[in-house]
């Protein structure tokens, strides 16, 4: 048996809050339509209990749907309200707890990413912060969110981190990536409010800080929140939240004094620097963790051979090479724990495989199989 990597820093135990993790590796949150009518079966349970079971230190759900009638766009995304979701959640958090991992879920509102007359419910709009598509057009059939309204959203977000509370998570995580709703108050694109939620960069973290702030009234001090960001959109993987590291700076900062733990921080690419003319090696997770001194998790292609949405560049680029740039970065102290996505969905063994040095079985991923997949 080949030992190659049964030593790797992304094996080893490590703090995540007041508890332990197995190893540094976490999860993704993929989406995956599984919960029909928005509750998680024990199809869902096994799905992360697997995981659990052979070496994922944390696990991140896939986005659930906060207590908002467009909170996303299909009705097979696993609410996180309602009685029959959260006993099905329960459930869930009791399987992969009895595996020995960890779990917390990803709480999530679309906003202007839904597209009209979405199910589960037809009749209500998007919602966004200014009623402006993601690319940058107004559109009035995309509602602008009242004062009033934005309050409800911040409390729909905290009944939501008292939930997971209550019912057994070790801590949530905000998705505030990737052009949804929470995204789209801090990109300037998206949101051209006049009030106290819009403004300049620092101005637009309100939303985000806010709901950090009353998530954190919820759960109390010592349950970790985890917050999601990233540069890219959906619709624009050039966009920049932030130009430079004072502008990250300016984005970072109300959020960790609203009191966020650990950011997670999505790129397509974990190798790439993010602003290479201020350093060619930090990658977003470094300049986060250097600029807010918090924990943070680093993500992008690090399970496959080919980069997500590479151009021939990539091709070259192997897992064997993301090992080793992961092993430096972690011992150089640039971030704490890994994220693998679609590797893990394709193969819950993927970690075990890593360990005892079988990465050549590992079942790759292909978006045709997903559906198959558990």
């Amino acid at each position: 048996m080949d030992q190659k990597y049964a030593g790797h820093t992304l094996l080893q135990s490590v703090p995540f809050g007041n508890e332990m993790l197995a190893s540094r590796l976490v999860m993704a949150p993929m989406t995956r339509n599984f919960s029909p009518e928005g509750v998680p079966g024990e199809n869902v349970a096994q799905y992360y209990r697997k995981r659990a079971e052979n070496g994922i230190g944390l696990i991140i759900t896939e986005g659930t749907a906060i207590n908002h009638p467009a909170a996303v766009a299909s009705a097979d995304i696993p609410h996180f309200y309602g009685e029959d979701a959260l006993n099905g959640w329960s459930n869930v958090v009791t399987e992969v707890h009895q595996a020995g991992g960890k779990i917390i879920p990803q709480l999530w509102h679309v906003g202007a990413a839904r597209k009209i007359g979405s199910v589960p419910n037809i009749d209500s709009p998007p919602v966004s912060p200014s009623g402006f598509t993601l690319r940058g057009s107004r559109n009035e059939k995309i509602k602008a969110l009242t004062k009033k309204e934005v309050t409800e959203m911040i409390d729909a977000y905290a009944e939501a981190a008292s939930n997971a509370k209550r019912i057994g998570f070790d801590g949530i995580e905000l998705h505030g990536a990737h052009g949804y709703l929470i995204d789209q108050f801090l990109w300037e694109v998206t949101n051209k409010r006049k009030d106290e939620y819009g403004g300049d960069l620092g101005e637009r973290t309100k939303f985000a800080a806010d709901i950090v702030r009353a998530c954190r009234k919820e759960v109390g001090p010592d349950f970790p929140i985890v917050f999601r960001y990233s540069q890219w959109k959906g619709t624009d993987y050039e966009a920049k939240l932030a130009k430079n590291s004072n502008e990250l700076e300016q984005l970072l900062t109300p959020l960790v004094d609203a009191g966020v733990d650990i950011f997670h921080c999505s790129t397509r690419r974990i190798w790439e620097p993010e602003f290479k003319d201020e350093d060619p090696s930090l990658n977003l997770a470094g300049w986060t963790k250097r600029i807010t001194k918090k924990p943070t998790i680093a993500v992008g292609s690090v399970g496959i051979n080919r980069a997500y949405r590479s151009n021939h560049d990539n091709d070259n680029i192997t897992i064997e090479d993301n090992l080793t740039i992961i092993d430096e970065k972690i011992k150089a102290g640039e971030y704490d724990y890994v994220a693998v996505g679609r590797a893990l969905l394709a193969d819950s063994e993927w970690a075990v495989k890593l360990k005892n040095g079988k990465l050549d079985q590992v079942l790759h991923y292909t978006k045709e199989s997903e559906k198959h997949l558990f």
